[in-house]
């Protein structure tokens, strides 16, 4: 059910939906001033939501600095979480996204044994499709790649954050694997993750930060006034993120 819950809120909090419904309520609305006011909020909510600069800054805001890396360290295991791809049923691969940066920097640390196994944990986060567990496709790539057996560990039967800490520890707990580990997510999505790795009982853990999306402060003319999409695109994470952490407190998971 909470999965569930979770996905409908997902799509509640999208400033797309907001505006739509005020558009909406604007047409139905046979009282014209009251019109008017809903459709200058709705272009406005429009406006400001997809201001690169005021979404930049709530990413600055919210995300973590990344830490210096001590490469004279050694750890266990990178555990990665999943989200980084769609799957291609047809073809029977991943389609990588932006979020690709969670396997992609943690790779070379396993070359150079600063980490012993990668630990990626994601199965299906899709209500009408549970057979696409993403961990599988991330396993079947890595071995095209010819990136070691020995070095992934897979957990592909988790829906969310919650779940790849739960069922992750199992695996870890199983393999009596007390070491250091690497907690590799994206930066907006480390706050919460982290809370709620630690509140399932994880000791030694250390943030690795990966795909930040707030960069240098701009005071550009088009970073500054001119609406783009990328950013309303960017904002859906961070709004859904805000939302999770808010819901998984009073869950007790963070």
């Amino acid at each position: 059910m909470f999965f569930y819950i979770s996905k409908i809120l997902g799509f509640l909090i999208s400033p797309m939906v907001w505006v739509f419904a005020l558009l909406i309520w604007s047409f139905i609305t046979k009282i014209e001033s009251k019109a008017k006011k809903l459709r200058i909020v709705a272009l406005s909510l429009l406006y400001i939501c997809s201001n690169s600069f005021f979404v930049d800054e709530l990413f600055r805001w919210y995300e973590p600095a990344p830490p210096d890396f001590d490469y004279s360290k050694k750890y266990t295991g990178a555990i990665v979480l999943g989200g980084i791809g769609s799957i291609d049923m047809r073809l029977q691969k991943i389609d990588f996204r932006h979020s690709v940066d969670r396997l992609l920097q943690p790779l070379p640390l396993v070359y150079t044994k600063n980490v012993e196994k990668i630990i990626f944990t994601g199965g299906s986060g899709s209500i009408e499709s549970p057979e696409k567990k993403e961990a599988l496709f991330v396993k079947k790539y890595l071995r095209s790649i010819n990136f070691p057996d020995s070095s992934i560990i897979i957990e592909y039967n988790s829906k969310n954050t919650y779940e790849n800490a739960i069922f992750t520890k199992r695996i870890i707990d199983s393999l009596n694997s007390n070491g250091n580990y690497l907690l590799v997510t994206s930066a907006y999505h480390m706050p919460r993750s982290l809370a709620v790795f630690k509140k399932a009982g994880y000791k030694n853990l250390t943030p690795f930060i990966t795909n930040k999306l707030s960069g240098p402060r701009r005071f550009t003319f088009d970073h500054l006034l001119i609406p783009n999409s990328e950013a309303l695109f960017s904002l859906n994470y961070l709004l859904h993120e805000w939302v999770g952490y808010f819901v998984y407190k009073l869950k007790g998971y963070a």
